[in-house]
């Protein structure tokens, strides 16, 4: 996949698609990892990242849209994606369909937010 292609794919999906795209064209880096995943796993997992966002207050594009998308694709089989900022300031995560033509949903995470566990 070159980068012209997926920022043809990142259309209006989700608020996070924009920004992924703009980083994507300012040089940033991205890829798509092997294998397939059914989309009610990555909902319950997403889920579970969007409220320990919140309760950490950390900054997300895109997450709350993510997970509705993924819970009405049930068990439909995606890849999954990825394309940092080139300062990796921001980190986003894509889900494209099984044959890595279409972006499903794109989120995104302030990569400048420390992590802490509780």
């Amino acid at each position: 996949m070159t980068p012209d292609a997926l920022c043809e794919m990142l259309t209006e999906q989700t608020p996070a698609c924009g920004p992924a795209r703009d980083a994507l064209l300012s040089g940033g880096t991205f890829g798509v990892w092997d294998g397939l995943m059914p989309a009610d796993q990555l909902f319950h997992t997403f889920r579970t990242r969007l409220r320990i966002a919140h309760k950490r207050e950390r900054e997300t594009l895109g997450l709350t849209e993510t997970v509705g998308i993924l819970e009405r694709m049930e068990d439909e089989l995606l890849r999954i994606g990825w394309i940092d900022t080139t300062d990796r300031t921001w980190a986003f995560t894509l889900f494209l369909n099984a044959t890595a033509t279409t972006v499903m949903a794109c989120t995104g995470v302030d990569a400048t937010q420390n992590e802490t566990t509780d």
